[in-house]
């Protein structure tokens, strides 16, 4: 059970970084959802996996729209956005990795899903 824990924690943290970003947002259904949709870990089935994978894609393409955002409004404004790309560059791609978890073995089997063809 720790280890399938460890294993979930990326997807976790992501759908955490999720929430506190529509919190800030002031987005509080989302934000709900993003701190609800972990709970559907505990199905044991391979849709799970699915919608989580989706979610986790869509949340990572909510990462780049804001980062293109707010890129725009430092540039209107002048101020540096370098810094600002990196962060939030690694952010949206931690947040599409994490769908990547469900490939190893011991979640494939947990949630009923084959390795492959």
């Amino acid at each position: 059970m720790t280890m399938v824990f460890m294993r979930l924690l990326p997807v976790l943290i992501s759908f955490v970084l999720l929430a506190a970003h529509f919190s800030r947002g002031d987005n509080q259904p989302l934000m709900l959802l993003s701190l609800l949709f972990p709970l559907l870990l505990l199905v044991r089935k391979p849709w799970v996996v699915t919608a989580v994978q989706v979610a986790l894609v869509v949340g990572g393409l909510e990462w780049l729209r804001r980062t293109l955002e707010l890129v725009q409004q430092r540039q209107a404004a002048g101020d540096p956005w370098t810094r600002l790309v990196v962060i939030l560059g690694v952010v949206a791609l931690f947040t599409m990795a994490s769908a990547l978890v469900f490939r190893w073995a011991a979640l494939q089997e947990r949630y009923g899903r084959s390795s492959g063809p």
